[in-house]
């Protein structure tokens, strides 16, 4: 897990509690730490920083967040109920300036997104490349790559792999004048051997990048909403950025809750990804004020969009994957 998206949830966990800053604020008129300036409240009214005492012991904090979480004005324990249950209800209430309740979008899109790398890596959930050892008659005992749940590369045999950088020998590149592009093709085969010879720092590498990858999901729909609203002028980037935070925050938690049941009953975990295509026309009828119609066009766009983004990230996700395998 990349050390950008572990330090910005981290630093996002005591925003999900509140109350710690009143409690562990030093005595009126004490010097800011930061600036020196006589503090007047639980934070500097000069340069904004905290002034919570953060000398506590682990234990201490850990009882503090579980305090916080657990309690009943506690964000959220609002925010969640309203995002999952009542699609639209927070994005619109966020940007009709009722924000104080809840907590920040980008706050809780960046904790849901580590929710799932941390849950990926724990059921393994994580690994995007698997290997299907065929022996149908149609493919005559040949290894080929699936995207189904069957072996990863570190699980394969040693006749497999051999088996599989024979094939991988084989691969012919051509450019656009139907030529042989013998330095991609060798580019390709040397990293594809070294991946299938170490495969475990191939996918340490595709996990530290994958958490970046995902981030780009954001920017990207929040630009296919701009495009699917360019006529209606009420809407801007700002509308558009936090339903995204939101709906992908959703989807986020879906698929969380998917891999950890997967986890204890096999096959069955896709079922709680079945409510997303429903949350999400909820989420923009709600939000957008369209008709059924336009929003039923307006899902189908913004799917087969995120669709081929989604696939572009991941050829791209691959290639700077081979890429780290140079030496």
């Amino acid at each position: 897990m990349s050390n950008e998206l572990k330090l910005t949830a981290a630093d996002s966990v005591p925003g999900l509690v509140r109350g710690s800053h009143a409690r562990h604020a030093p005595p009126v008129r004490t010097p800011c730490a930061n600036c020196a300036t006589p503090l007047r409240g639980p934070w500097c009214h000069a340069c904004g920083q905290s002034a919570e005492d953060l000398h506590r012991s682990i234990l201490r904090l850990i009882a503090e967040v579980l305090e916080g979480l657990l309690h009943a004005d506690g964000r959220l324990w609002r925010t969640l109920p309203d995002l999952m249950l009542r699609p639209g209800v927070l994005t619109r209430a966020y940007l009709d300036g009722h924000r104080a309740p809840q907590i920040p979008p980008l706050r809780l899109f960046l904790v849901v997104l580590l929710s799932i790398f941390v849950v990926g890596g724990l059921t393994g959930g994580v690994k995007p490349l698997h290997i299907n050892q065929n022996t149908t008659p149609e493919t005559k005992g040949r290894v080929v790559m699936s995207v189904g749940p069957t072996r990863t590369l570190d699980q394969l045999t040693p006749d497999e792999r051999a088996r599989l950088k024979e094939g991988m020998s084989r691969i012919n590149l051509n450019d656009a004048n139907n030529k042989t592009d013998h330095a991609t093709a060798n580019w390709l085969q040397t990293r594809l051997n070294r991946t299938l010879d170490d495969p475990e720092r191939f996918y340490l590498i595709l996990e530290q990048w994958s958490e970046r990858f995902a981030i780009l999901m954001l920017p990207v729909s929040a630009v296919l909403l701009s495009l699917l609203f360019i006529f209606q002028r009420r809407f801007f980037l700002f509308d558009h950025t936090i339903f995204s935070l939101h709906s992908l925050s959703a989807t986020g938690i879906l698929i969380t809750l998917s891999m950890a049941l997967s986890s204890v009953v096999q096959g069955w975990g896709f079922a709680l990804l079945l409510p997303a295509p429903f949350h999400l026309y909820a989420h923009m009828r709600q939000v957008y004020r369209t008709s059924l119609a336009g929003a039923l066009i307006r899902m189908a766009l913004l799917f087969l969009g995120s669709i081929v983004a989604a696939a572009l990230l991941i050829v791209g996700l691959l290639a700077v994957g081979l890429n780290g395998m140079a030496a």
